[in-house]
């Protein structure tokens, strides 16, 4: 059996101008990376500002496990079977964070005939938008250090800064750090730490920013620190939004790539969902209404994270409107969340699989709570026997909503006709999007993180911390209470605590504590014990992959 690199390197490739061709994206819109990737444009921006929009489609899945469930392998192989029935489809996707790609999750390209590709470059460096945010980000905290060094005219308070440096690696040795030791030439010694670079405000903002004067405006936002005398401080104030927004200059125009099949991709900002907000960038999203009759997008992790921020964060920050939500999930990935061990999955277990299934009854019902139609994709692997898929079928019917058996890993668009068919149906049917965020902007932040904790999670309360209520004072001070809110948490569980499976009950919420992404412009809630610094496990990805004498990479998936 081939791995996914192997099937991906044996893929002819067509040019990237010929996709943008069919397209109808002209030459001078187009910015080449090489032959087979490329940047799309402002020129393309204004062109397509007032034509008008495809159907949008969100892809979310049940909560992640051992198991896979196969996520963006549906978005490309959906993107890939749209085009098998006839229908004009572009994907809109994240791009990887190199944390994964050499830790345990793996890459976001998909995976056996359902790939973007060329998806050794999406993996690894790209186009290089990754490295642009880490170092706009970074250059924020040396010049907040270097104001502090040199005479600290604003009387910036060390004590009280919030923003933190980034890398896109997982390092768990930088989480705590102590800079600034040494000599007096070596700056104000201080406590500091490292996040990863998708968990970053900056990145938030490249994904939720509208073109780049919106970019700018946002950079220059940033809430950094507080003052002696408890005054905020913007990296506006130390005249930093310039040269970061320099640095982002060709960053945010979203990339352009394919399927294995042909089927044109954007990938664009990678944000984590279980500790930012999980979804590829509005621009690109925006791009891909307008080229096809269908974006098909997804959100990071499950539906209470990705689909949920989506939903309440960008669509509403947007002003977009999804018409049909696809929720993945795999017989095997909710035996799993029945109490099966990983090793047994392949056999077939009906009693575990009638107790996981609640999982994916939770995720079905929480998107319902959109007023958006759902449908149920289930990748479909050898080991599913009737039985087991007699069970699905029995709670699909129960929920109302239509289902499809995907393939696409193994048989690419092919393997997604059915599901294809089924969203085509579905849309449809709904020709007008009803789509409604799940609460109000005028409730408070306390309000806004209770009513997702209770009606997405399925918590009885939410309890906040003493750290947390003092952040939130100060947030609500600075006009935090009117905007949307950003829960960061385990993506494991529906809860805050990753060892309950299924569709846990009777349990809180923890939030230890808030923070104000005020250029991003949300609130973000930490819950549980939940880091924005991933470690490497105790066998990295990275131990397996490679590079032989001709260039040619082993081991990446």
């Amino acid at each position: 059996m081939l791995t996914d690199i192997e099937i991906a390197q044996q893929t002819k490739l067509r040019p990237i101008a010929e996709i943008a061709e069919e397209l109808h994206v002209c030459p001078e819109e187009l910015e080449p990376y090489g032959r087979f990737k490329a940047k799309l444009n402002d020129d393309l921006f204004k062109r397509l500002e007032n034509e008008p929009d495809g159907k949008l489609i969100l892809v979310t899945a049940i909560n992640p496990t051992p198991a896979g469930e196969g996520k963006t392998t549906t978005t490309a192989g959906l993107g890939q079977a749209m085009a098998k029935i006839g229908k004009k489809a572009v994907i809109a996707l994240r791009e990887p964070s190199l944390g994964p790609v050499f830790g345990i999750k793996g890459g976001a390209a998909g995976g056996g005939y359902a790939q973007v590709l060329p998806m050794e470059d999406i993996n690894l460096h790209f186009t290089g938008d990754m490295h642009a945010i880490t170092s706009a980000n970074n250059l924020l905290c040396a010049m907040l250090d270097n104001h502090m060094q040199q005479g600290n005219v604003l009387g910036i308070d060390q004590r009280r800064v919030l923003i933190k440096r980034c890398v896109d690696m997982n390092d768990r040795a930088l989480r705590s750090i102590v800079i600034g030791l040494g000599s007096k030439v070596n700056g104000i010694p201080r406590e500091d730490g490292f996040i990863i670079t998708v968990a970053s405000e900056v990145m938030a903002i490249l994904c939720l920013a509208k073109d780049l004067k919106d970019l700018k405006e946002r950079l220059g936002k940033i809430l950094i620190a507080y003052t002696y005398d408890g005054k905020p401080v913007y990296a506006k104030d130390i005249k930093a939004d310039g040269a970061m927004t320099a640095l982002l200059k060709d960053a945010i125009n979203p990339n352009l790539v394919q399927t294995i099949e042909g089927t044109p991709a954007i990938m664009h900002g990678g944000p984590f969902a279980n500790i930012a907000h999980g979804c590829n960038s509005v621009r690109a999203t925006r791009l891909a209404l307008k080229l096809g009759d269908y974006c098909i997008t997804e959100a990071g992790f499950g539906s209470d994270l990705g689909a949920e921020k989506f939903l309440d964060i960008k669509c509403r920050l947007a002003g977009l409107k999804p018409n049909c939500i696809v929720v993945v999930a795999t017989v095997r990935a909710l035996k799993y969340n029945g109490g099966v061990p990983k090793a047994e999955l392949a056999k077939e277990n009906v009693p575990a699989l009638e107790k996981g299934i609640e999982n994916l009854r939770a995720h079905v019902e929480n998107m319902h709570k959109y007023n958006v139609p759902v449908v149920v994709a289930i990748n479909r692997f050898g080991t599913d026997t009737d039985a087991e898929l007699k069970v699905i079928d029995d709670c699909c019917k129960s929920l109302g909503v239509e289902y499809a058996l995907s393939e696409v890993f193994a048989k690419g668009g092919e393997g997604g006709v059915e599901l294809a068919k089924t969203v085509c149906k579905v849309i449809d049917e709904n020709p007008e999007s009803h789509f409604a965020p799940i609460y109000d902007l005028d409730l408070t932040v306390e309000e806004k993180i209770r009513t997702i904790a209770q009606k997405i999670y399925g918590a009885d309360d939410v309890t906040f911390t003493n750290q947390a209520m003092k952040s939130l004072k100060d947030i609500k001070a600075l006009g935090g209470d009117a905007l949307p809110v950003c829960i960061a948490k385990t993506q494991y569980s529906l809860s805050d605590d990753p060892t309950l499976l299924g569709r846990p009950t009777g349990f809180n919420i923890t939030i230890r504590d808030l923070r104000l992404s005020n250029g991003a412009g949300f609130v973000v809630a930490y819950a549980g014990d939940v880091m924005t610094m991933p470690g490497l496990p105790k066998v990295p990805s990275a131990e397996k992959i490679d590079v032989d004498g001709n260039g040619v990479i082993h081991g990446l998936f």
